[in-house]
């Protein structure tokens, strides 16, 4: 293998190197894993992401995934990105169907209370 030079600590590194062992000095992306277990924890991510308001969506990874040129890996990107619109839309349609419950249970008991009452 060809060595080449660091570009901050100029010390020789290998081309396989991600990081330089002399600076730590990031010289290319690692691939992402694409392991069933990594696998798993993007796809359930991206189903309770909705649940929790979104508020972890910098830390979701399937943009990274989906923005891949491999195609393994491009593929999990787009399966995250269904899950989370597919969980998206029945978290607010739960949402949307609880609260319209509850405000009917309201009505219909404020309107069972004033029935009582004549005018």
């Amino acid at each position: 293998m060809e060595a080449t030079i660091c570009t901050v600590c100029h010390q020789p590194i290998r081309p396989e190197y991600y990081f330089c062992p002399n600076c730590g000095n990031k010289l290319h992306v690692a691939p992402l894993s694409t392991s069933v277990w990594t696998q798993l924890g993007v796809y359930a991510f991206s189903a309770i992401l909705p649940s929790i308001c979104f508020i972890m969506v910098t830390k979701w990874p399937g943009v990274r995934y989906f923005k891949s040129t491999d195609k393994k890996t491009k593929t999990i990107g787009t399966i995250a990105i269904a899950i989370l619109v597919i969980s998206t839309i029945v978290t607010y349609w739960l949402a949307y169907t609880w609260t319209k419950e509850a405000i009917q249970s309201a009505f219909d008991s404020a309107t069972a209370d004033m029935s009582g009452y004549s005018l």
